[in-house]
């Protein structure tokens, strides 16, 4: 590596409680994931364009283009819309920081994590580009994605984080959350990638003042975060869940696909995709049986996923 090059890394993320509400200042509880997202940069003072590259997990690289360095507008892209998306990061970044790259570069990022699982692609890419452009990424986020930021907390957390915005900015801190029945607790994969915009506008349609709920998700939090057993677990799961469903109107997951499941099934971040959290008092080959004959792969443990 010569003295221009750059690395960054971003973790990825999970929401276990508190999503949609968060938005209005709800307190959540955020893991960020082993997995995440890396972005190398070799700066390039005589290339008058950015080299830019995205491979998946497997390698291969699904995202390639072309853009000029004087206003990263897009010269070329494999895909337009998201050259297109790519470059207004990039302009907002240079809006934070004038002097973020004079000149042109070479850049790969590389993707821990399968893309459609949502652990967050987005939210690491943009914590990656905030350091690489000595940027704040929360500002970064609210000028391009949108969103609550939960996710670029987590993408430089150490640990659980308890989170939340006051005053439209965002607070959190960490929190050692490594329940003693964390070995009950799976994360399994729906195979059906959620748009997060698309789920924060059917919460807006929803909700308009809550003061009310936003304190009831506040205390299930608090609650959750520091439960003992994992009955008791179960039971802020279930109030969780059927806040969420008779807000927004829509089936909880155990009782779309789980309905005979003996544990509890709790969606995380935008409902009806993406990962569930089940917990299990069943051994783990009989729990991942259960979600393999159903059709579900992906059963993760706790401590397969979570940093």
């Amino acid at each position: 590596m010569n003295i221009s090059d750059r690395y960054f890394h971003a973790n990825g993320k999970l929401l276990l409680s508190g999503e949609y509400f968060v938005l209005d200042g709800a307190l959540a509880l955020a893991v960020p994931v082993k997995q995440g997202q890396s972005l190398r940069v070799e700066e390039q003072a005589n290339f008058s364009h950015i080299a830019w590259e995205s491979a998946d997990a497997e390698g291969n690289i699904w995202f390639k283009a072309l853009l000029s360095a004087e206003d990263f507008s897009v010269l070329s892209a494999t895909d337009a819309a998201v050259g297109q998306r790519l470059s207004e990061i990039l302009t907002a970044a240079r809006a934070q920081n004038e002097d973020f790259l004079p000149g042109g570069a070479i850049v790969r990022t590389e993707t821990e994590f399968p893309r459609e699982w949502g652990l967050g692609t987005s939210s690491t890419l943009l914590y990656c580009i905030a350091r690489w452009a000595e940027a704040d990424a929360y500002r970064l986020l609210f000028a391009t994605f949108g969103g609550s930021g939960y996710d670029l907390a987590c993408a430089g957390a150490d640990s659980a984080i308890f989170y939340r915005l006051r005053d439209g900015r965002p607070v959190f801190h960490p929190f050692p959350f490594q329940p003693s029945f964390r070995r009950s607790l799976y994360f399994v994969y729906l195979g059906k990638k959620q748009d997060s915009r698309e789920g924060i506008a059917r919460y807006r349609e929803q909700v308009k003042n809550a003061p009310e709920l936003i304190e009831q998700v506040s205390a299930l939090t608090e609650s959750m975060a520091r439960a003992e057993t994992l009955a008791e677990f179960n039971d802020l799961i279930r109030a969780h869940e059927e806040i969420v469903s008779r807000t927004l109107k829509l089936p909880r997951a155990k009782d779309l696909y789980f309905s005979d499941f003996g544990g509890e099934v709790k969606s995380l971040g935008a409902w009806g995709g993406d990962f569930v959290m089940v917990t299990s008092e069943n051994t783990p080959a009989v729990t991942r049986k259960y979600f393999a004959e159903k059709g579900y792969e992906v059963c993760l443990s706790f401590d397969d996923l979570v940093l």
